[in-house]
């Protein structure tokens, strides 16, 4: 077992809290007018940009948009400016980019573009005076700090209460920002939650799938990611629905699942999935509220169920630094990988 007194992962992932409490203090007035905008002028599509665990939290920020504001999100193919110089109609159009270090150019030619085209463009980065930064007509920094382990921990945990602020802005949305508000609390807590249970079912698996479904698909697609890059392990992650279109025929016994099972209309049907799996004799780590049938991986409860994804993936951070550590790796330099990505 490799012997580290503490890796910067771990030591940055416990920074979450204090980083989204230094976030949720500051910008508030651009977090206002922001909102105001697109109330005033609402976009007739929007995009997001974004690559990795960055990606993640597009996707988390997008699902709420369009479950509360009843307004379609689509991921941006990159490719379709920087290879393909496709001209896409700027009119109407909003785009959100998120990145850890604003540097990689497939980020910043989309937004860059859709800016001089005269969309409405924002950027939600760890580095503000970045070209990213720049590039965009909105800049929205994430106030995460310094993160120099290559796995992305604190700064992902900022870019979804960032997406979260979005939301709640546009949608004037009083009881989601005091939600908002009392969240680095509730993460307080959550980073030292009891998940040894999963290192120790974990230490010795080569695959799992990873399971979520609604506001917790996403960070059951970052835990999935973490798995691969910090531990080695072939990760997968499903919606709690289409992993019965074809992946559940590979989960038989002693098949390993964790199984993200927040609160809200997503969570009886997970519950089912899990209970239904370990019939099948698969090992099922259920991550869900203390009291939930079944539950074996606490998940502190938030103040509003749509943020209780933030608190399980806060939860999840430490738990799978302990992970590679018991595998022998060191999470802070996963094999082939930087910190700064530059795609094109």
């Amino acid at each position: 077992m490799m012997s580290l007194a503490i890796t910067q992962m771990l030591h940055e992932a416990r920074q979450a809290p204090a980083a989204v409490a230094r976030q949720l203090a500051l910008n508030t007035d651009d977090y206002a007018a922001f909102g105001a905008l697109l109330r005033a002028c609402p976009p007739s599509a929007i995009l997001t940009i974004a690559r990795g665990s960055s990606d993640h939290a597009a996707h988390f920020m997008g699902y709420l948009i369009m479950a509360r504001l009843g307004r379609l999100v689509t991921t941006l193919p990159m490719s379709l400016i920087t290879l393909y110089q496709s001209q896409i109609t700027c009119e109407g159009l909003l785009s959100m980019a998120f990145s850890q270090s604003g540097q990689s150019p497939d980020l910043v030619a989309p937004t860059r573009f859709f800016s001089e085209g005269g969309a409405c463009t924002a950027a939600f980065v760890n580095e503000p005076d970045s070209p990213l930064g720049r590039a965009a007509k909105w800049l929205f920094p994430l106030h995460a700090g310094a993160e120099t382990s290559v796995a992305a921990t604190k700064s992902f945990i900022a870019q979804l209460v960032a997406g979260v602020r979005v939301a709640a802005a546009w949608q004037e949305d009083d009881p989601l920002q005091a939600a908002l508000d009392a969240l680095p609390e509730v993460l307080a807590r959550a980073v030292a939650a009891d998940w040894s249970l999963a290192v120790e079912t974990l230490t010795h698996v080569d695959r799992l799938f990873v399971i979520g479904r609604g506001t917790s698909l996403a960070v059951a697609m970052e835990a999935a990611l973490k798995f691969k890059e910090t531990c080695g392990i072939q990760a997968e992650a499903f919606s709690g629905a289409e992993i019965k279109h074809g992946p559940m025929a590979l989960i038989d016994e002693g098949y390993a699942l964790l199984v993200f099972a927040a609160r809200g209309p997503a969570q009886a049907g997970l519950l089912a999935l899990a209970e239904e799996m370990r019939g099948r004799g698969a090992r099922v780590l259920l991550a869900a509220p203390a009291g939930t049938p079944g539950a074996n991986l606490p998940l502190v409860e938030s103040a509003s169920p749509d943020l209780d994804p933030i608190s399980a993936i806060q939860s999840f951070y430490p738990m799978v630094e302990a992970l590679a550590r018991a595998r022998g790796m060191n999470p802070d330099q996963p094999r082939f990988l930087a910190k700064v990505t530059r795609t094109r």
